[in-house]
């Protein structure tokens, strides 16, 4: 049973971990690419084969696509669903930016805390109004079968990161209480 005190816990691991990237300006340009590569990504498998075909024929099209796909995801999802693709492009950018400090500071080791954000990343990767990174890997089918369009393994994915980010903490500090801490 959840009692105050691990809710508690669980809750200021989040917030230091969320905060992790923004105490260096390295930490917060490593997640402002990563979350804009991030976004590009799922907003290009929005609708994979109109970007394939439009990057395609040159680069030149690269702002078009981005921009067009930008607002399709506006017309079709409203803001919540350009709100979650947002919300999943920054979180990841928090993962990898823990992920790489904690590899840093610990070891290979370190990477057991993490290594659950990669379902997250995955389920997630629909976070867009087409099947997303999942229909690259051949699974749109499977996306079509659930309800609401896929809506619960968005909001699913996004909780798992959130699960496992509060899990982790801060990559540079120890989460596990000591007896004197205690």
């Amino acid at each position: 049973m959840l009692s105050r005190n691990s809710i508690r816990g669980y809750l200021t691991n989040l917030s230091a971990a969320v905060w992790y990237p923004f105490e260096t300006w390295r930490g917060t340009i490593g997640l402002l690419v990563v979350a804009f590569v991030t976004y590009v990504l799922l907003i290009l498998s929005t609708m994979p084969e109109f970007s394939l075909q439009m990057l395609g024929d040159g680069v030149h099209w690269f702002e078009y696509v981005l921009v067009s796909l930008t607002e399709t995801v506006y017309r079709t999802d409203g803001w919540t669903g350009l709100g979650t693709i947002v919300l999943y492009a920054l979180l990841s950018g928090v993962a990898i930016v823990n992920a790489a400090a904690q590899l840093r500071v610990v070891g290979l080791s370190s990477l057991t805390d993490l290594s659950g954000v990669l379902p997250g990343l995955l389920a997630s990767g629909c976070a867009s109004c087409g099947a997303g990174l999942l229909g690259f890997l051949g699974f749109a089918g499977g996306l079509a079968l659930l309800p609401y369009d896929g809506a619960l393994l968005r909001v699913g994915g996004l909780a798992l990161l959130l699960f496992f980010l509060g899990r982790a903490g801060h990559p540079e500090q120890c989460a596990v209480p000591t007896e004197v801490s205690r």
